[in-house]
């Protein structure tokens, strides 16, 4: 029946619609065919058909009306060209959809049922299809192709699940999505990159409100006002112009470069007015840790951020310009006795932001006082100056990307060792720009004292609080007594157990301040020895990421071993996932966006924290949930950490969870990032399913979940896969491309796998993946896990004469 209505209604089109039009509404009984076009109540944005030089493809675009050479600022089916004749209506129950020789091939894919759905373009360039109500159930805004407009939104909606963020066109003729992405880096505090695939290539400024004037060499009367929204809702940032009479708009073409154009109306045509990469100092950390690029100098471009207190890593190839080493602290910080200090440094434009902490309610005193705190953190700074002093932003890791110029009007205090402090006090660097903040103002003996008496408050409440440190590391993490965990936890009661395994039990708790804890106790029995205590202490007190559970102290007292986290209320994705176990009903757009954010964590540990980290134990019990059901990778005491290039090593001990681990790690004990990339391939396909790989074994082949899916896939048939409870919420092509994604990570050849920022890549992007070869562990293959028992905590043996020295389940 729907095909006979689509053969009718081009039926009709093309005998009745001759004559074009101009319309200011689509409605059920009112569409657009080509040479229609529609136009926005003051007639400022026109939306129609258009087909590129030397193309027959055929689109849907939106121009402002006064350009004549119609420049598309989006397009609708920009992975589904058609040929003509095009059609453009509304088809019940409410959805904007594109037909081709009387086929679909573009929808708005509209989940809310509206029989008398209207589309109307605004005066902002904006889409709109509204139900009966007039209330707006979709927006082309939600969804940028590869220009920003006014009030058009860069970022994050977190009760929705969508991403804003520009894609290039492939090339000039051709809108398809290319290989660049400008859009939000939300690993810490915001701020804009544009991205060649998973390659950050250029960074702008972290976010902050502010209005910009007099900055267009074409139009000085051009104010530009950006506007920062930051809450457990969105994080976002837009534009607009004072003037509503005057027109610029910002786009990245399909060479990565970020344009702002202005309209000229005595010319009738766009000026380029500001284009990133200015020159070589917006490339992306050119001058690498710790050392700043003026691009204005005659010198050479990169010098350390100050020159009295680091130097270059390697001095020599410094001098050939080459400056990828960076520079590091001519004093070694001295933390531990609390004598540390902090000096400004202006014009400089702050630091890469990934992996940082922000509070946007602290003073600058309360931001500094937390810092100095923490001995991990590097730097700190108010990164919006018009919160009338509010806001607070932490580094922890070494700074990086950092440019040098009087435009850039924000402060950052960094962390120096009390030696440090004593250098010109009371001068400023004038060569580079830095100005130092007087933290200490007295003479040698007074910073003795200082420095002695809190060497000995530090002894007395260590002392005080029975409190030991984890030996054996390079970095420190805060130290709680048991008194003040016993007391959280209602001395560890039963009715605050949130979980337990093999290693102990998990206790929700509350300090004093209110802060809710999560507490893992444990036992003198478990599995999880000093070693395991000691190694995720170690690992995960170095990584700071937004999909990384946050590890907030330990604790040791006698034969007690004690973890505190962050509390994250929706618990494990496990919970959630499998079978009749299901506490609450997760829909597809929460599990696509929860697989989204897995892999971004991963692609932190595997390529941009400071440490190569391998987990070794993914799994979706190791996923935890915060309130906005967001994944938090948990549980690193089977992680290993690596330095330099090193990708991978092996054992002769191996441990992690049946079902979830890779071939070349249970037959040899060789563990890598693809290990994990295997263990995340296995993750997608339990999201997708609901089902449990280790459990599920198909009625009537006998298959396991890995085998079974890659059977679906070859019959052109993975939708198949999906959860049942997902029929009405999925979106097929995102469930067929999950799956794909998952067959990719799952392949037999660890060196056929695809790495962990070309995954985030393929889920962000819409284009052609590549095809997956035969995954392993499944039945029929001579390697087979499938029937391995899961009850021995410690088992031992060969699976087909391949030896395996030790195999834990856990």
């Amino acid at each position: 029946m729907e095909g006979a209505s689509i053969f009718l209604f081009s039926f009709f089109v093309i005998v009745n619609r001759i004559n074009t039009a101009e319309f200011n509404i689509i409605s059920n009984s009112q569409f657009l065919t080509e040479g229609d076009t529609l136009v926005s109540e003051t007639k400022i944005f026109e939306l129609g058909f258009f087909t590129p030089d030397n193309s027959e493809k055929s689109y849907i675009g939106i121009w402002y009306k006064q350009d004549t050479s119609r420049t598309v600022v989006w397009v609708a089916n920009r992975n589904q060209p058609g040929k003509s004749p095009l059609v453009l209506k509304i088809v019940d129950p409410g959805s904007l959809v594109i037909l081709s020789n009387m086929s679909m091939i573009w929808s708005s894919n509209t989940t809310t049922t509206s029989p008398k759905a209207t589309a109307k373009l605004r005066d902002t360039g904006n889409l709109v299809l509204m139900d009966q109500q007039k209330k707006m159930i979709w927006q082309s805004f939600d969804y940028p192709t590869d220009t920003l407009l006014y009030h058009m939104k860069i970022g994050r909606d977190y009760i929705r699940g969508i991403d804003w963020h520009l894609t290039s066109w492939r090339s000039s003729q051709d809108p398809s999505p290319g290989e660049f992405t400008r859009g939000p880096d939300l690993t810490g505090y915001p701020e804009n990159k544009v991205k060649q695939g998973a390659v950050v290539k250029l960074r702008i400024e972290p976010w902050r409100n502010y209005r910009l004037t007099g900055y267009s060499k074409y139009d000085k009367n051009l104010t530009l006002i950006y506007r920062v929204v930051i809450n457990e809702k969105e994080e976002s940032f837009e534009y607009y112009v004072e003037n509503s009479s005057l027109i610029s708009r910002v786009t990245l073409n399909s060479s990565g470069e970020q344009q702002t154009w202005v309209w000229a109306e005595n010319g009738k045509k766009w000026q380029l007015d500001v284009k990133y990469p200015r020159d070589i100092c917006d490339t992306y950390n050119i001058c690498s840790s710790y050392a700043t690029c003026r691009a204005d100098t005659r010198e050479q471009t990169c010098s350390c951020v100050d020159e009295k207190r680091f130097v270059p890593r390697n001095q020599k190839v410094w001098n050939t310009a080459d400056w990828s080493g960076g520079c590091v602290r001519r004093t070694p910080l001295d933390c531990k006795n609390g004598t540390d200090g902090f000096i400004k440094y202006s014009n400089i434009k702050l630091p890469d932001t990934e992996g940082t902490w922000f509070n946007m309610s602290m003073t600058l005193e309360e931001c500094e006082a937390k810092c100095l705190k923490n001995c991990t953190c590097m730097a700190y700074a108010i990164p919006d100056n018009t919160l009338g002093g509010k806001g607070c932003v932490h580094w922890f890791q070494d700074l990086i990307d950092l440019q040098e110029s009087p435009t850039y009007d924000r402060d950052i205090f960094v962390r120096m060792a009390s030696s440090e402090l004593l250098v010109a006090l009371s001068t400023s660097k004038k060569k580079d720009g830095a100005k130092i903040k007087v933290i200490l103002s007295v003479i040698v003996p007074g910073v003795l004292l200082i420095g002695f008496i809190s060497i000995w408050l530090w002894y007395v409440r260590r002392k005080k609080n029975n409190e030991q440190s984890v030996e054996g590391g390079n970095e420190e993490v805060p130290l709680f007594s048991f008194n003040t965990i016993s007391t959280a936890t209602a001395s560890f009661s039963t009715d605050n157990i949130l979980g337990e395994g093999g290693f102990g039990v998990v206790y929700k708790g509350m300090l004093e301040d209110g802060v809710e804890i999560a507490v893992k106790r444990l036992c003198s029995t478990s599995n999880q020895g000093v070693e395991e205590f000691k190694n995720e202490v170690i690992c995960i007190s170095r990584l700071q990421h937004r999909n990384l559970v946050k590890l907030l102290g330990c604790c040791i007292k006698g034969d007690e071993k004690l973890l505190i986290y962050e509390y994250m209320p929706n618990k494990s994705l496990d919970s959630f996932v499998f079978g009749d176990n299901q506490i609450v009903h997760l829909d597809w757009t929460k599990r696509f966006n929860i697989i989204k954010g897995i892999a971004r964590g991963l692609v932190y540990l595997h390529h941009d924290s400071r440490l190569r980290i391998i987990h070794r134990d993914l799994k979706a019990g190791n996923i935890l949930l915060d309130q906005n059901m967001n994944p938090k990778i948990s549980d690193f005491g089977l992680a290993r950490s690596f330095g330099g290039s090193e990708t991978q090593g092996n054992t002769q001990r191996v441990v992690g969870t049946y079902g979830y681990m890779s071939p070349e790690y249970v037959a040899n004990g060789l563990f890598s990032i693809k290990s994990d990339v295997y263990s995340f391939g296995v993750l997608v396909l339990e999201i997708v399913s609901g089902k449990r790989n280790r459990e599920f074994i198909h009625p009537k082949d006998g298959k396991n979940l890995t085998a079974h899916a890659w059977g679906l896939y070859k019959e052109g048939r993975s939708i198949e896969l999906i959860d049942p409870n997902l029929a009405e919420s999925c979106h097929p092509q995102e469930v067929i491309r999950s799956v794909a994604i998952g067959l990719l990570c799952v392949q037999e050849n660890a060196g056929d796998r695809s790495n962990m920022s070309s995954v985030v890549w393929m889920l962000d992007n819409e284009g052609a993946l590549p095809t997956p070869k035969e995954p392993a562990f499944f039945i029929g293959r001579d390697l087979l896990v499938a029937h391995l028992s899961s009850s021995s905590a410690n088992p031992a043996g060969s699976i087909n004469g391949l030896s395996i020295t030790e195999l834990e389940a856990r």
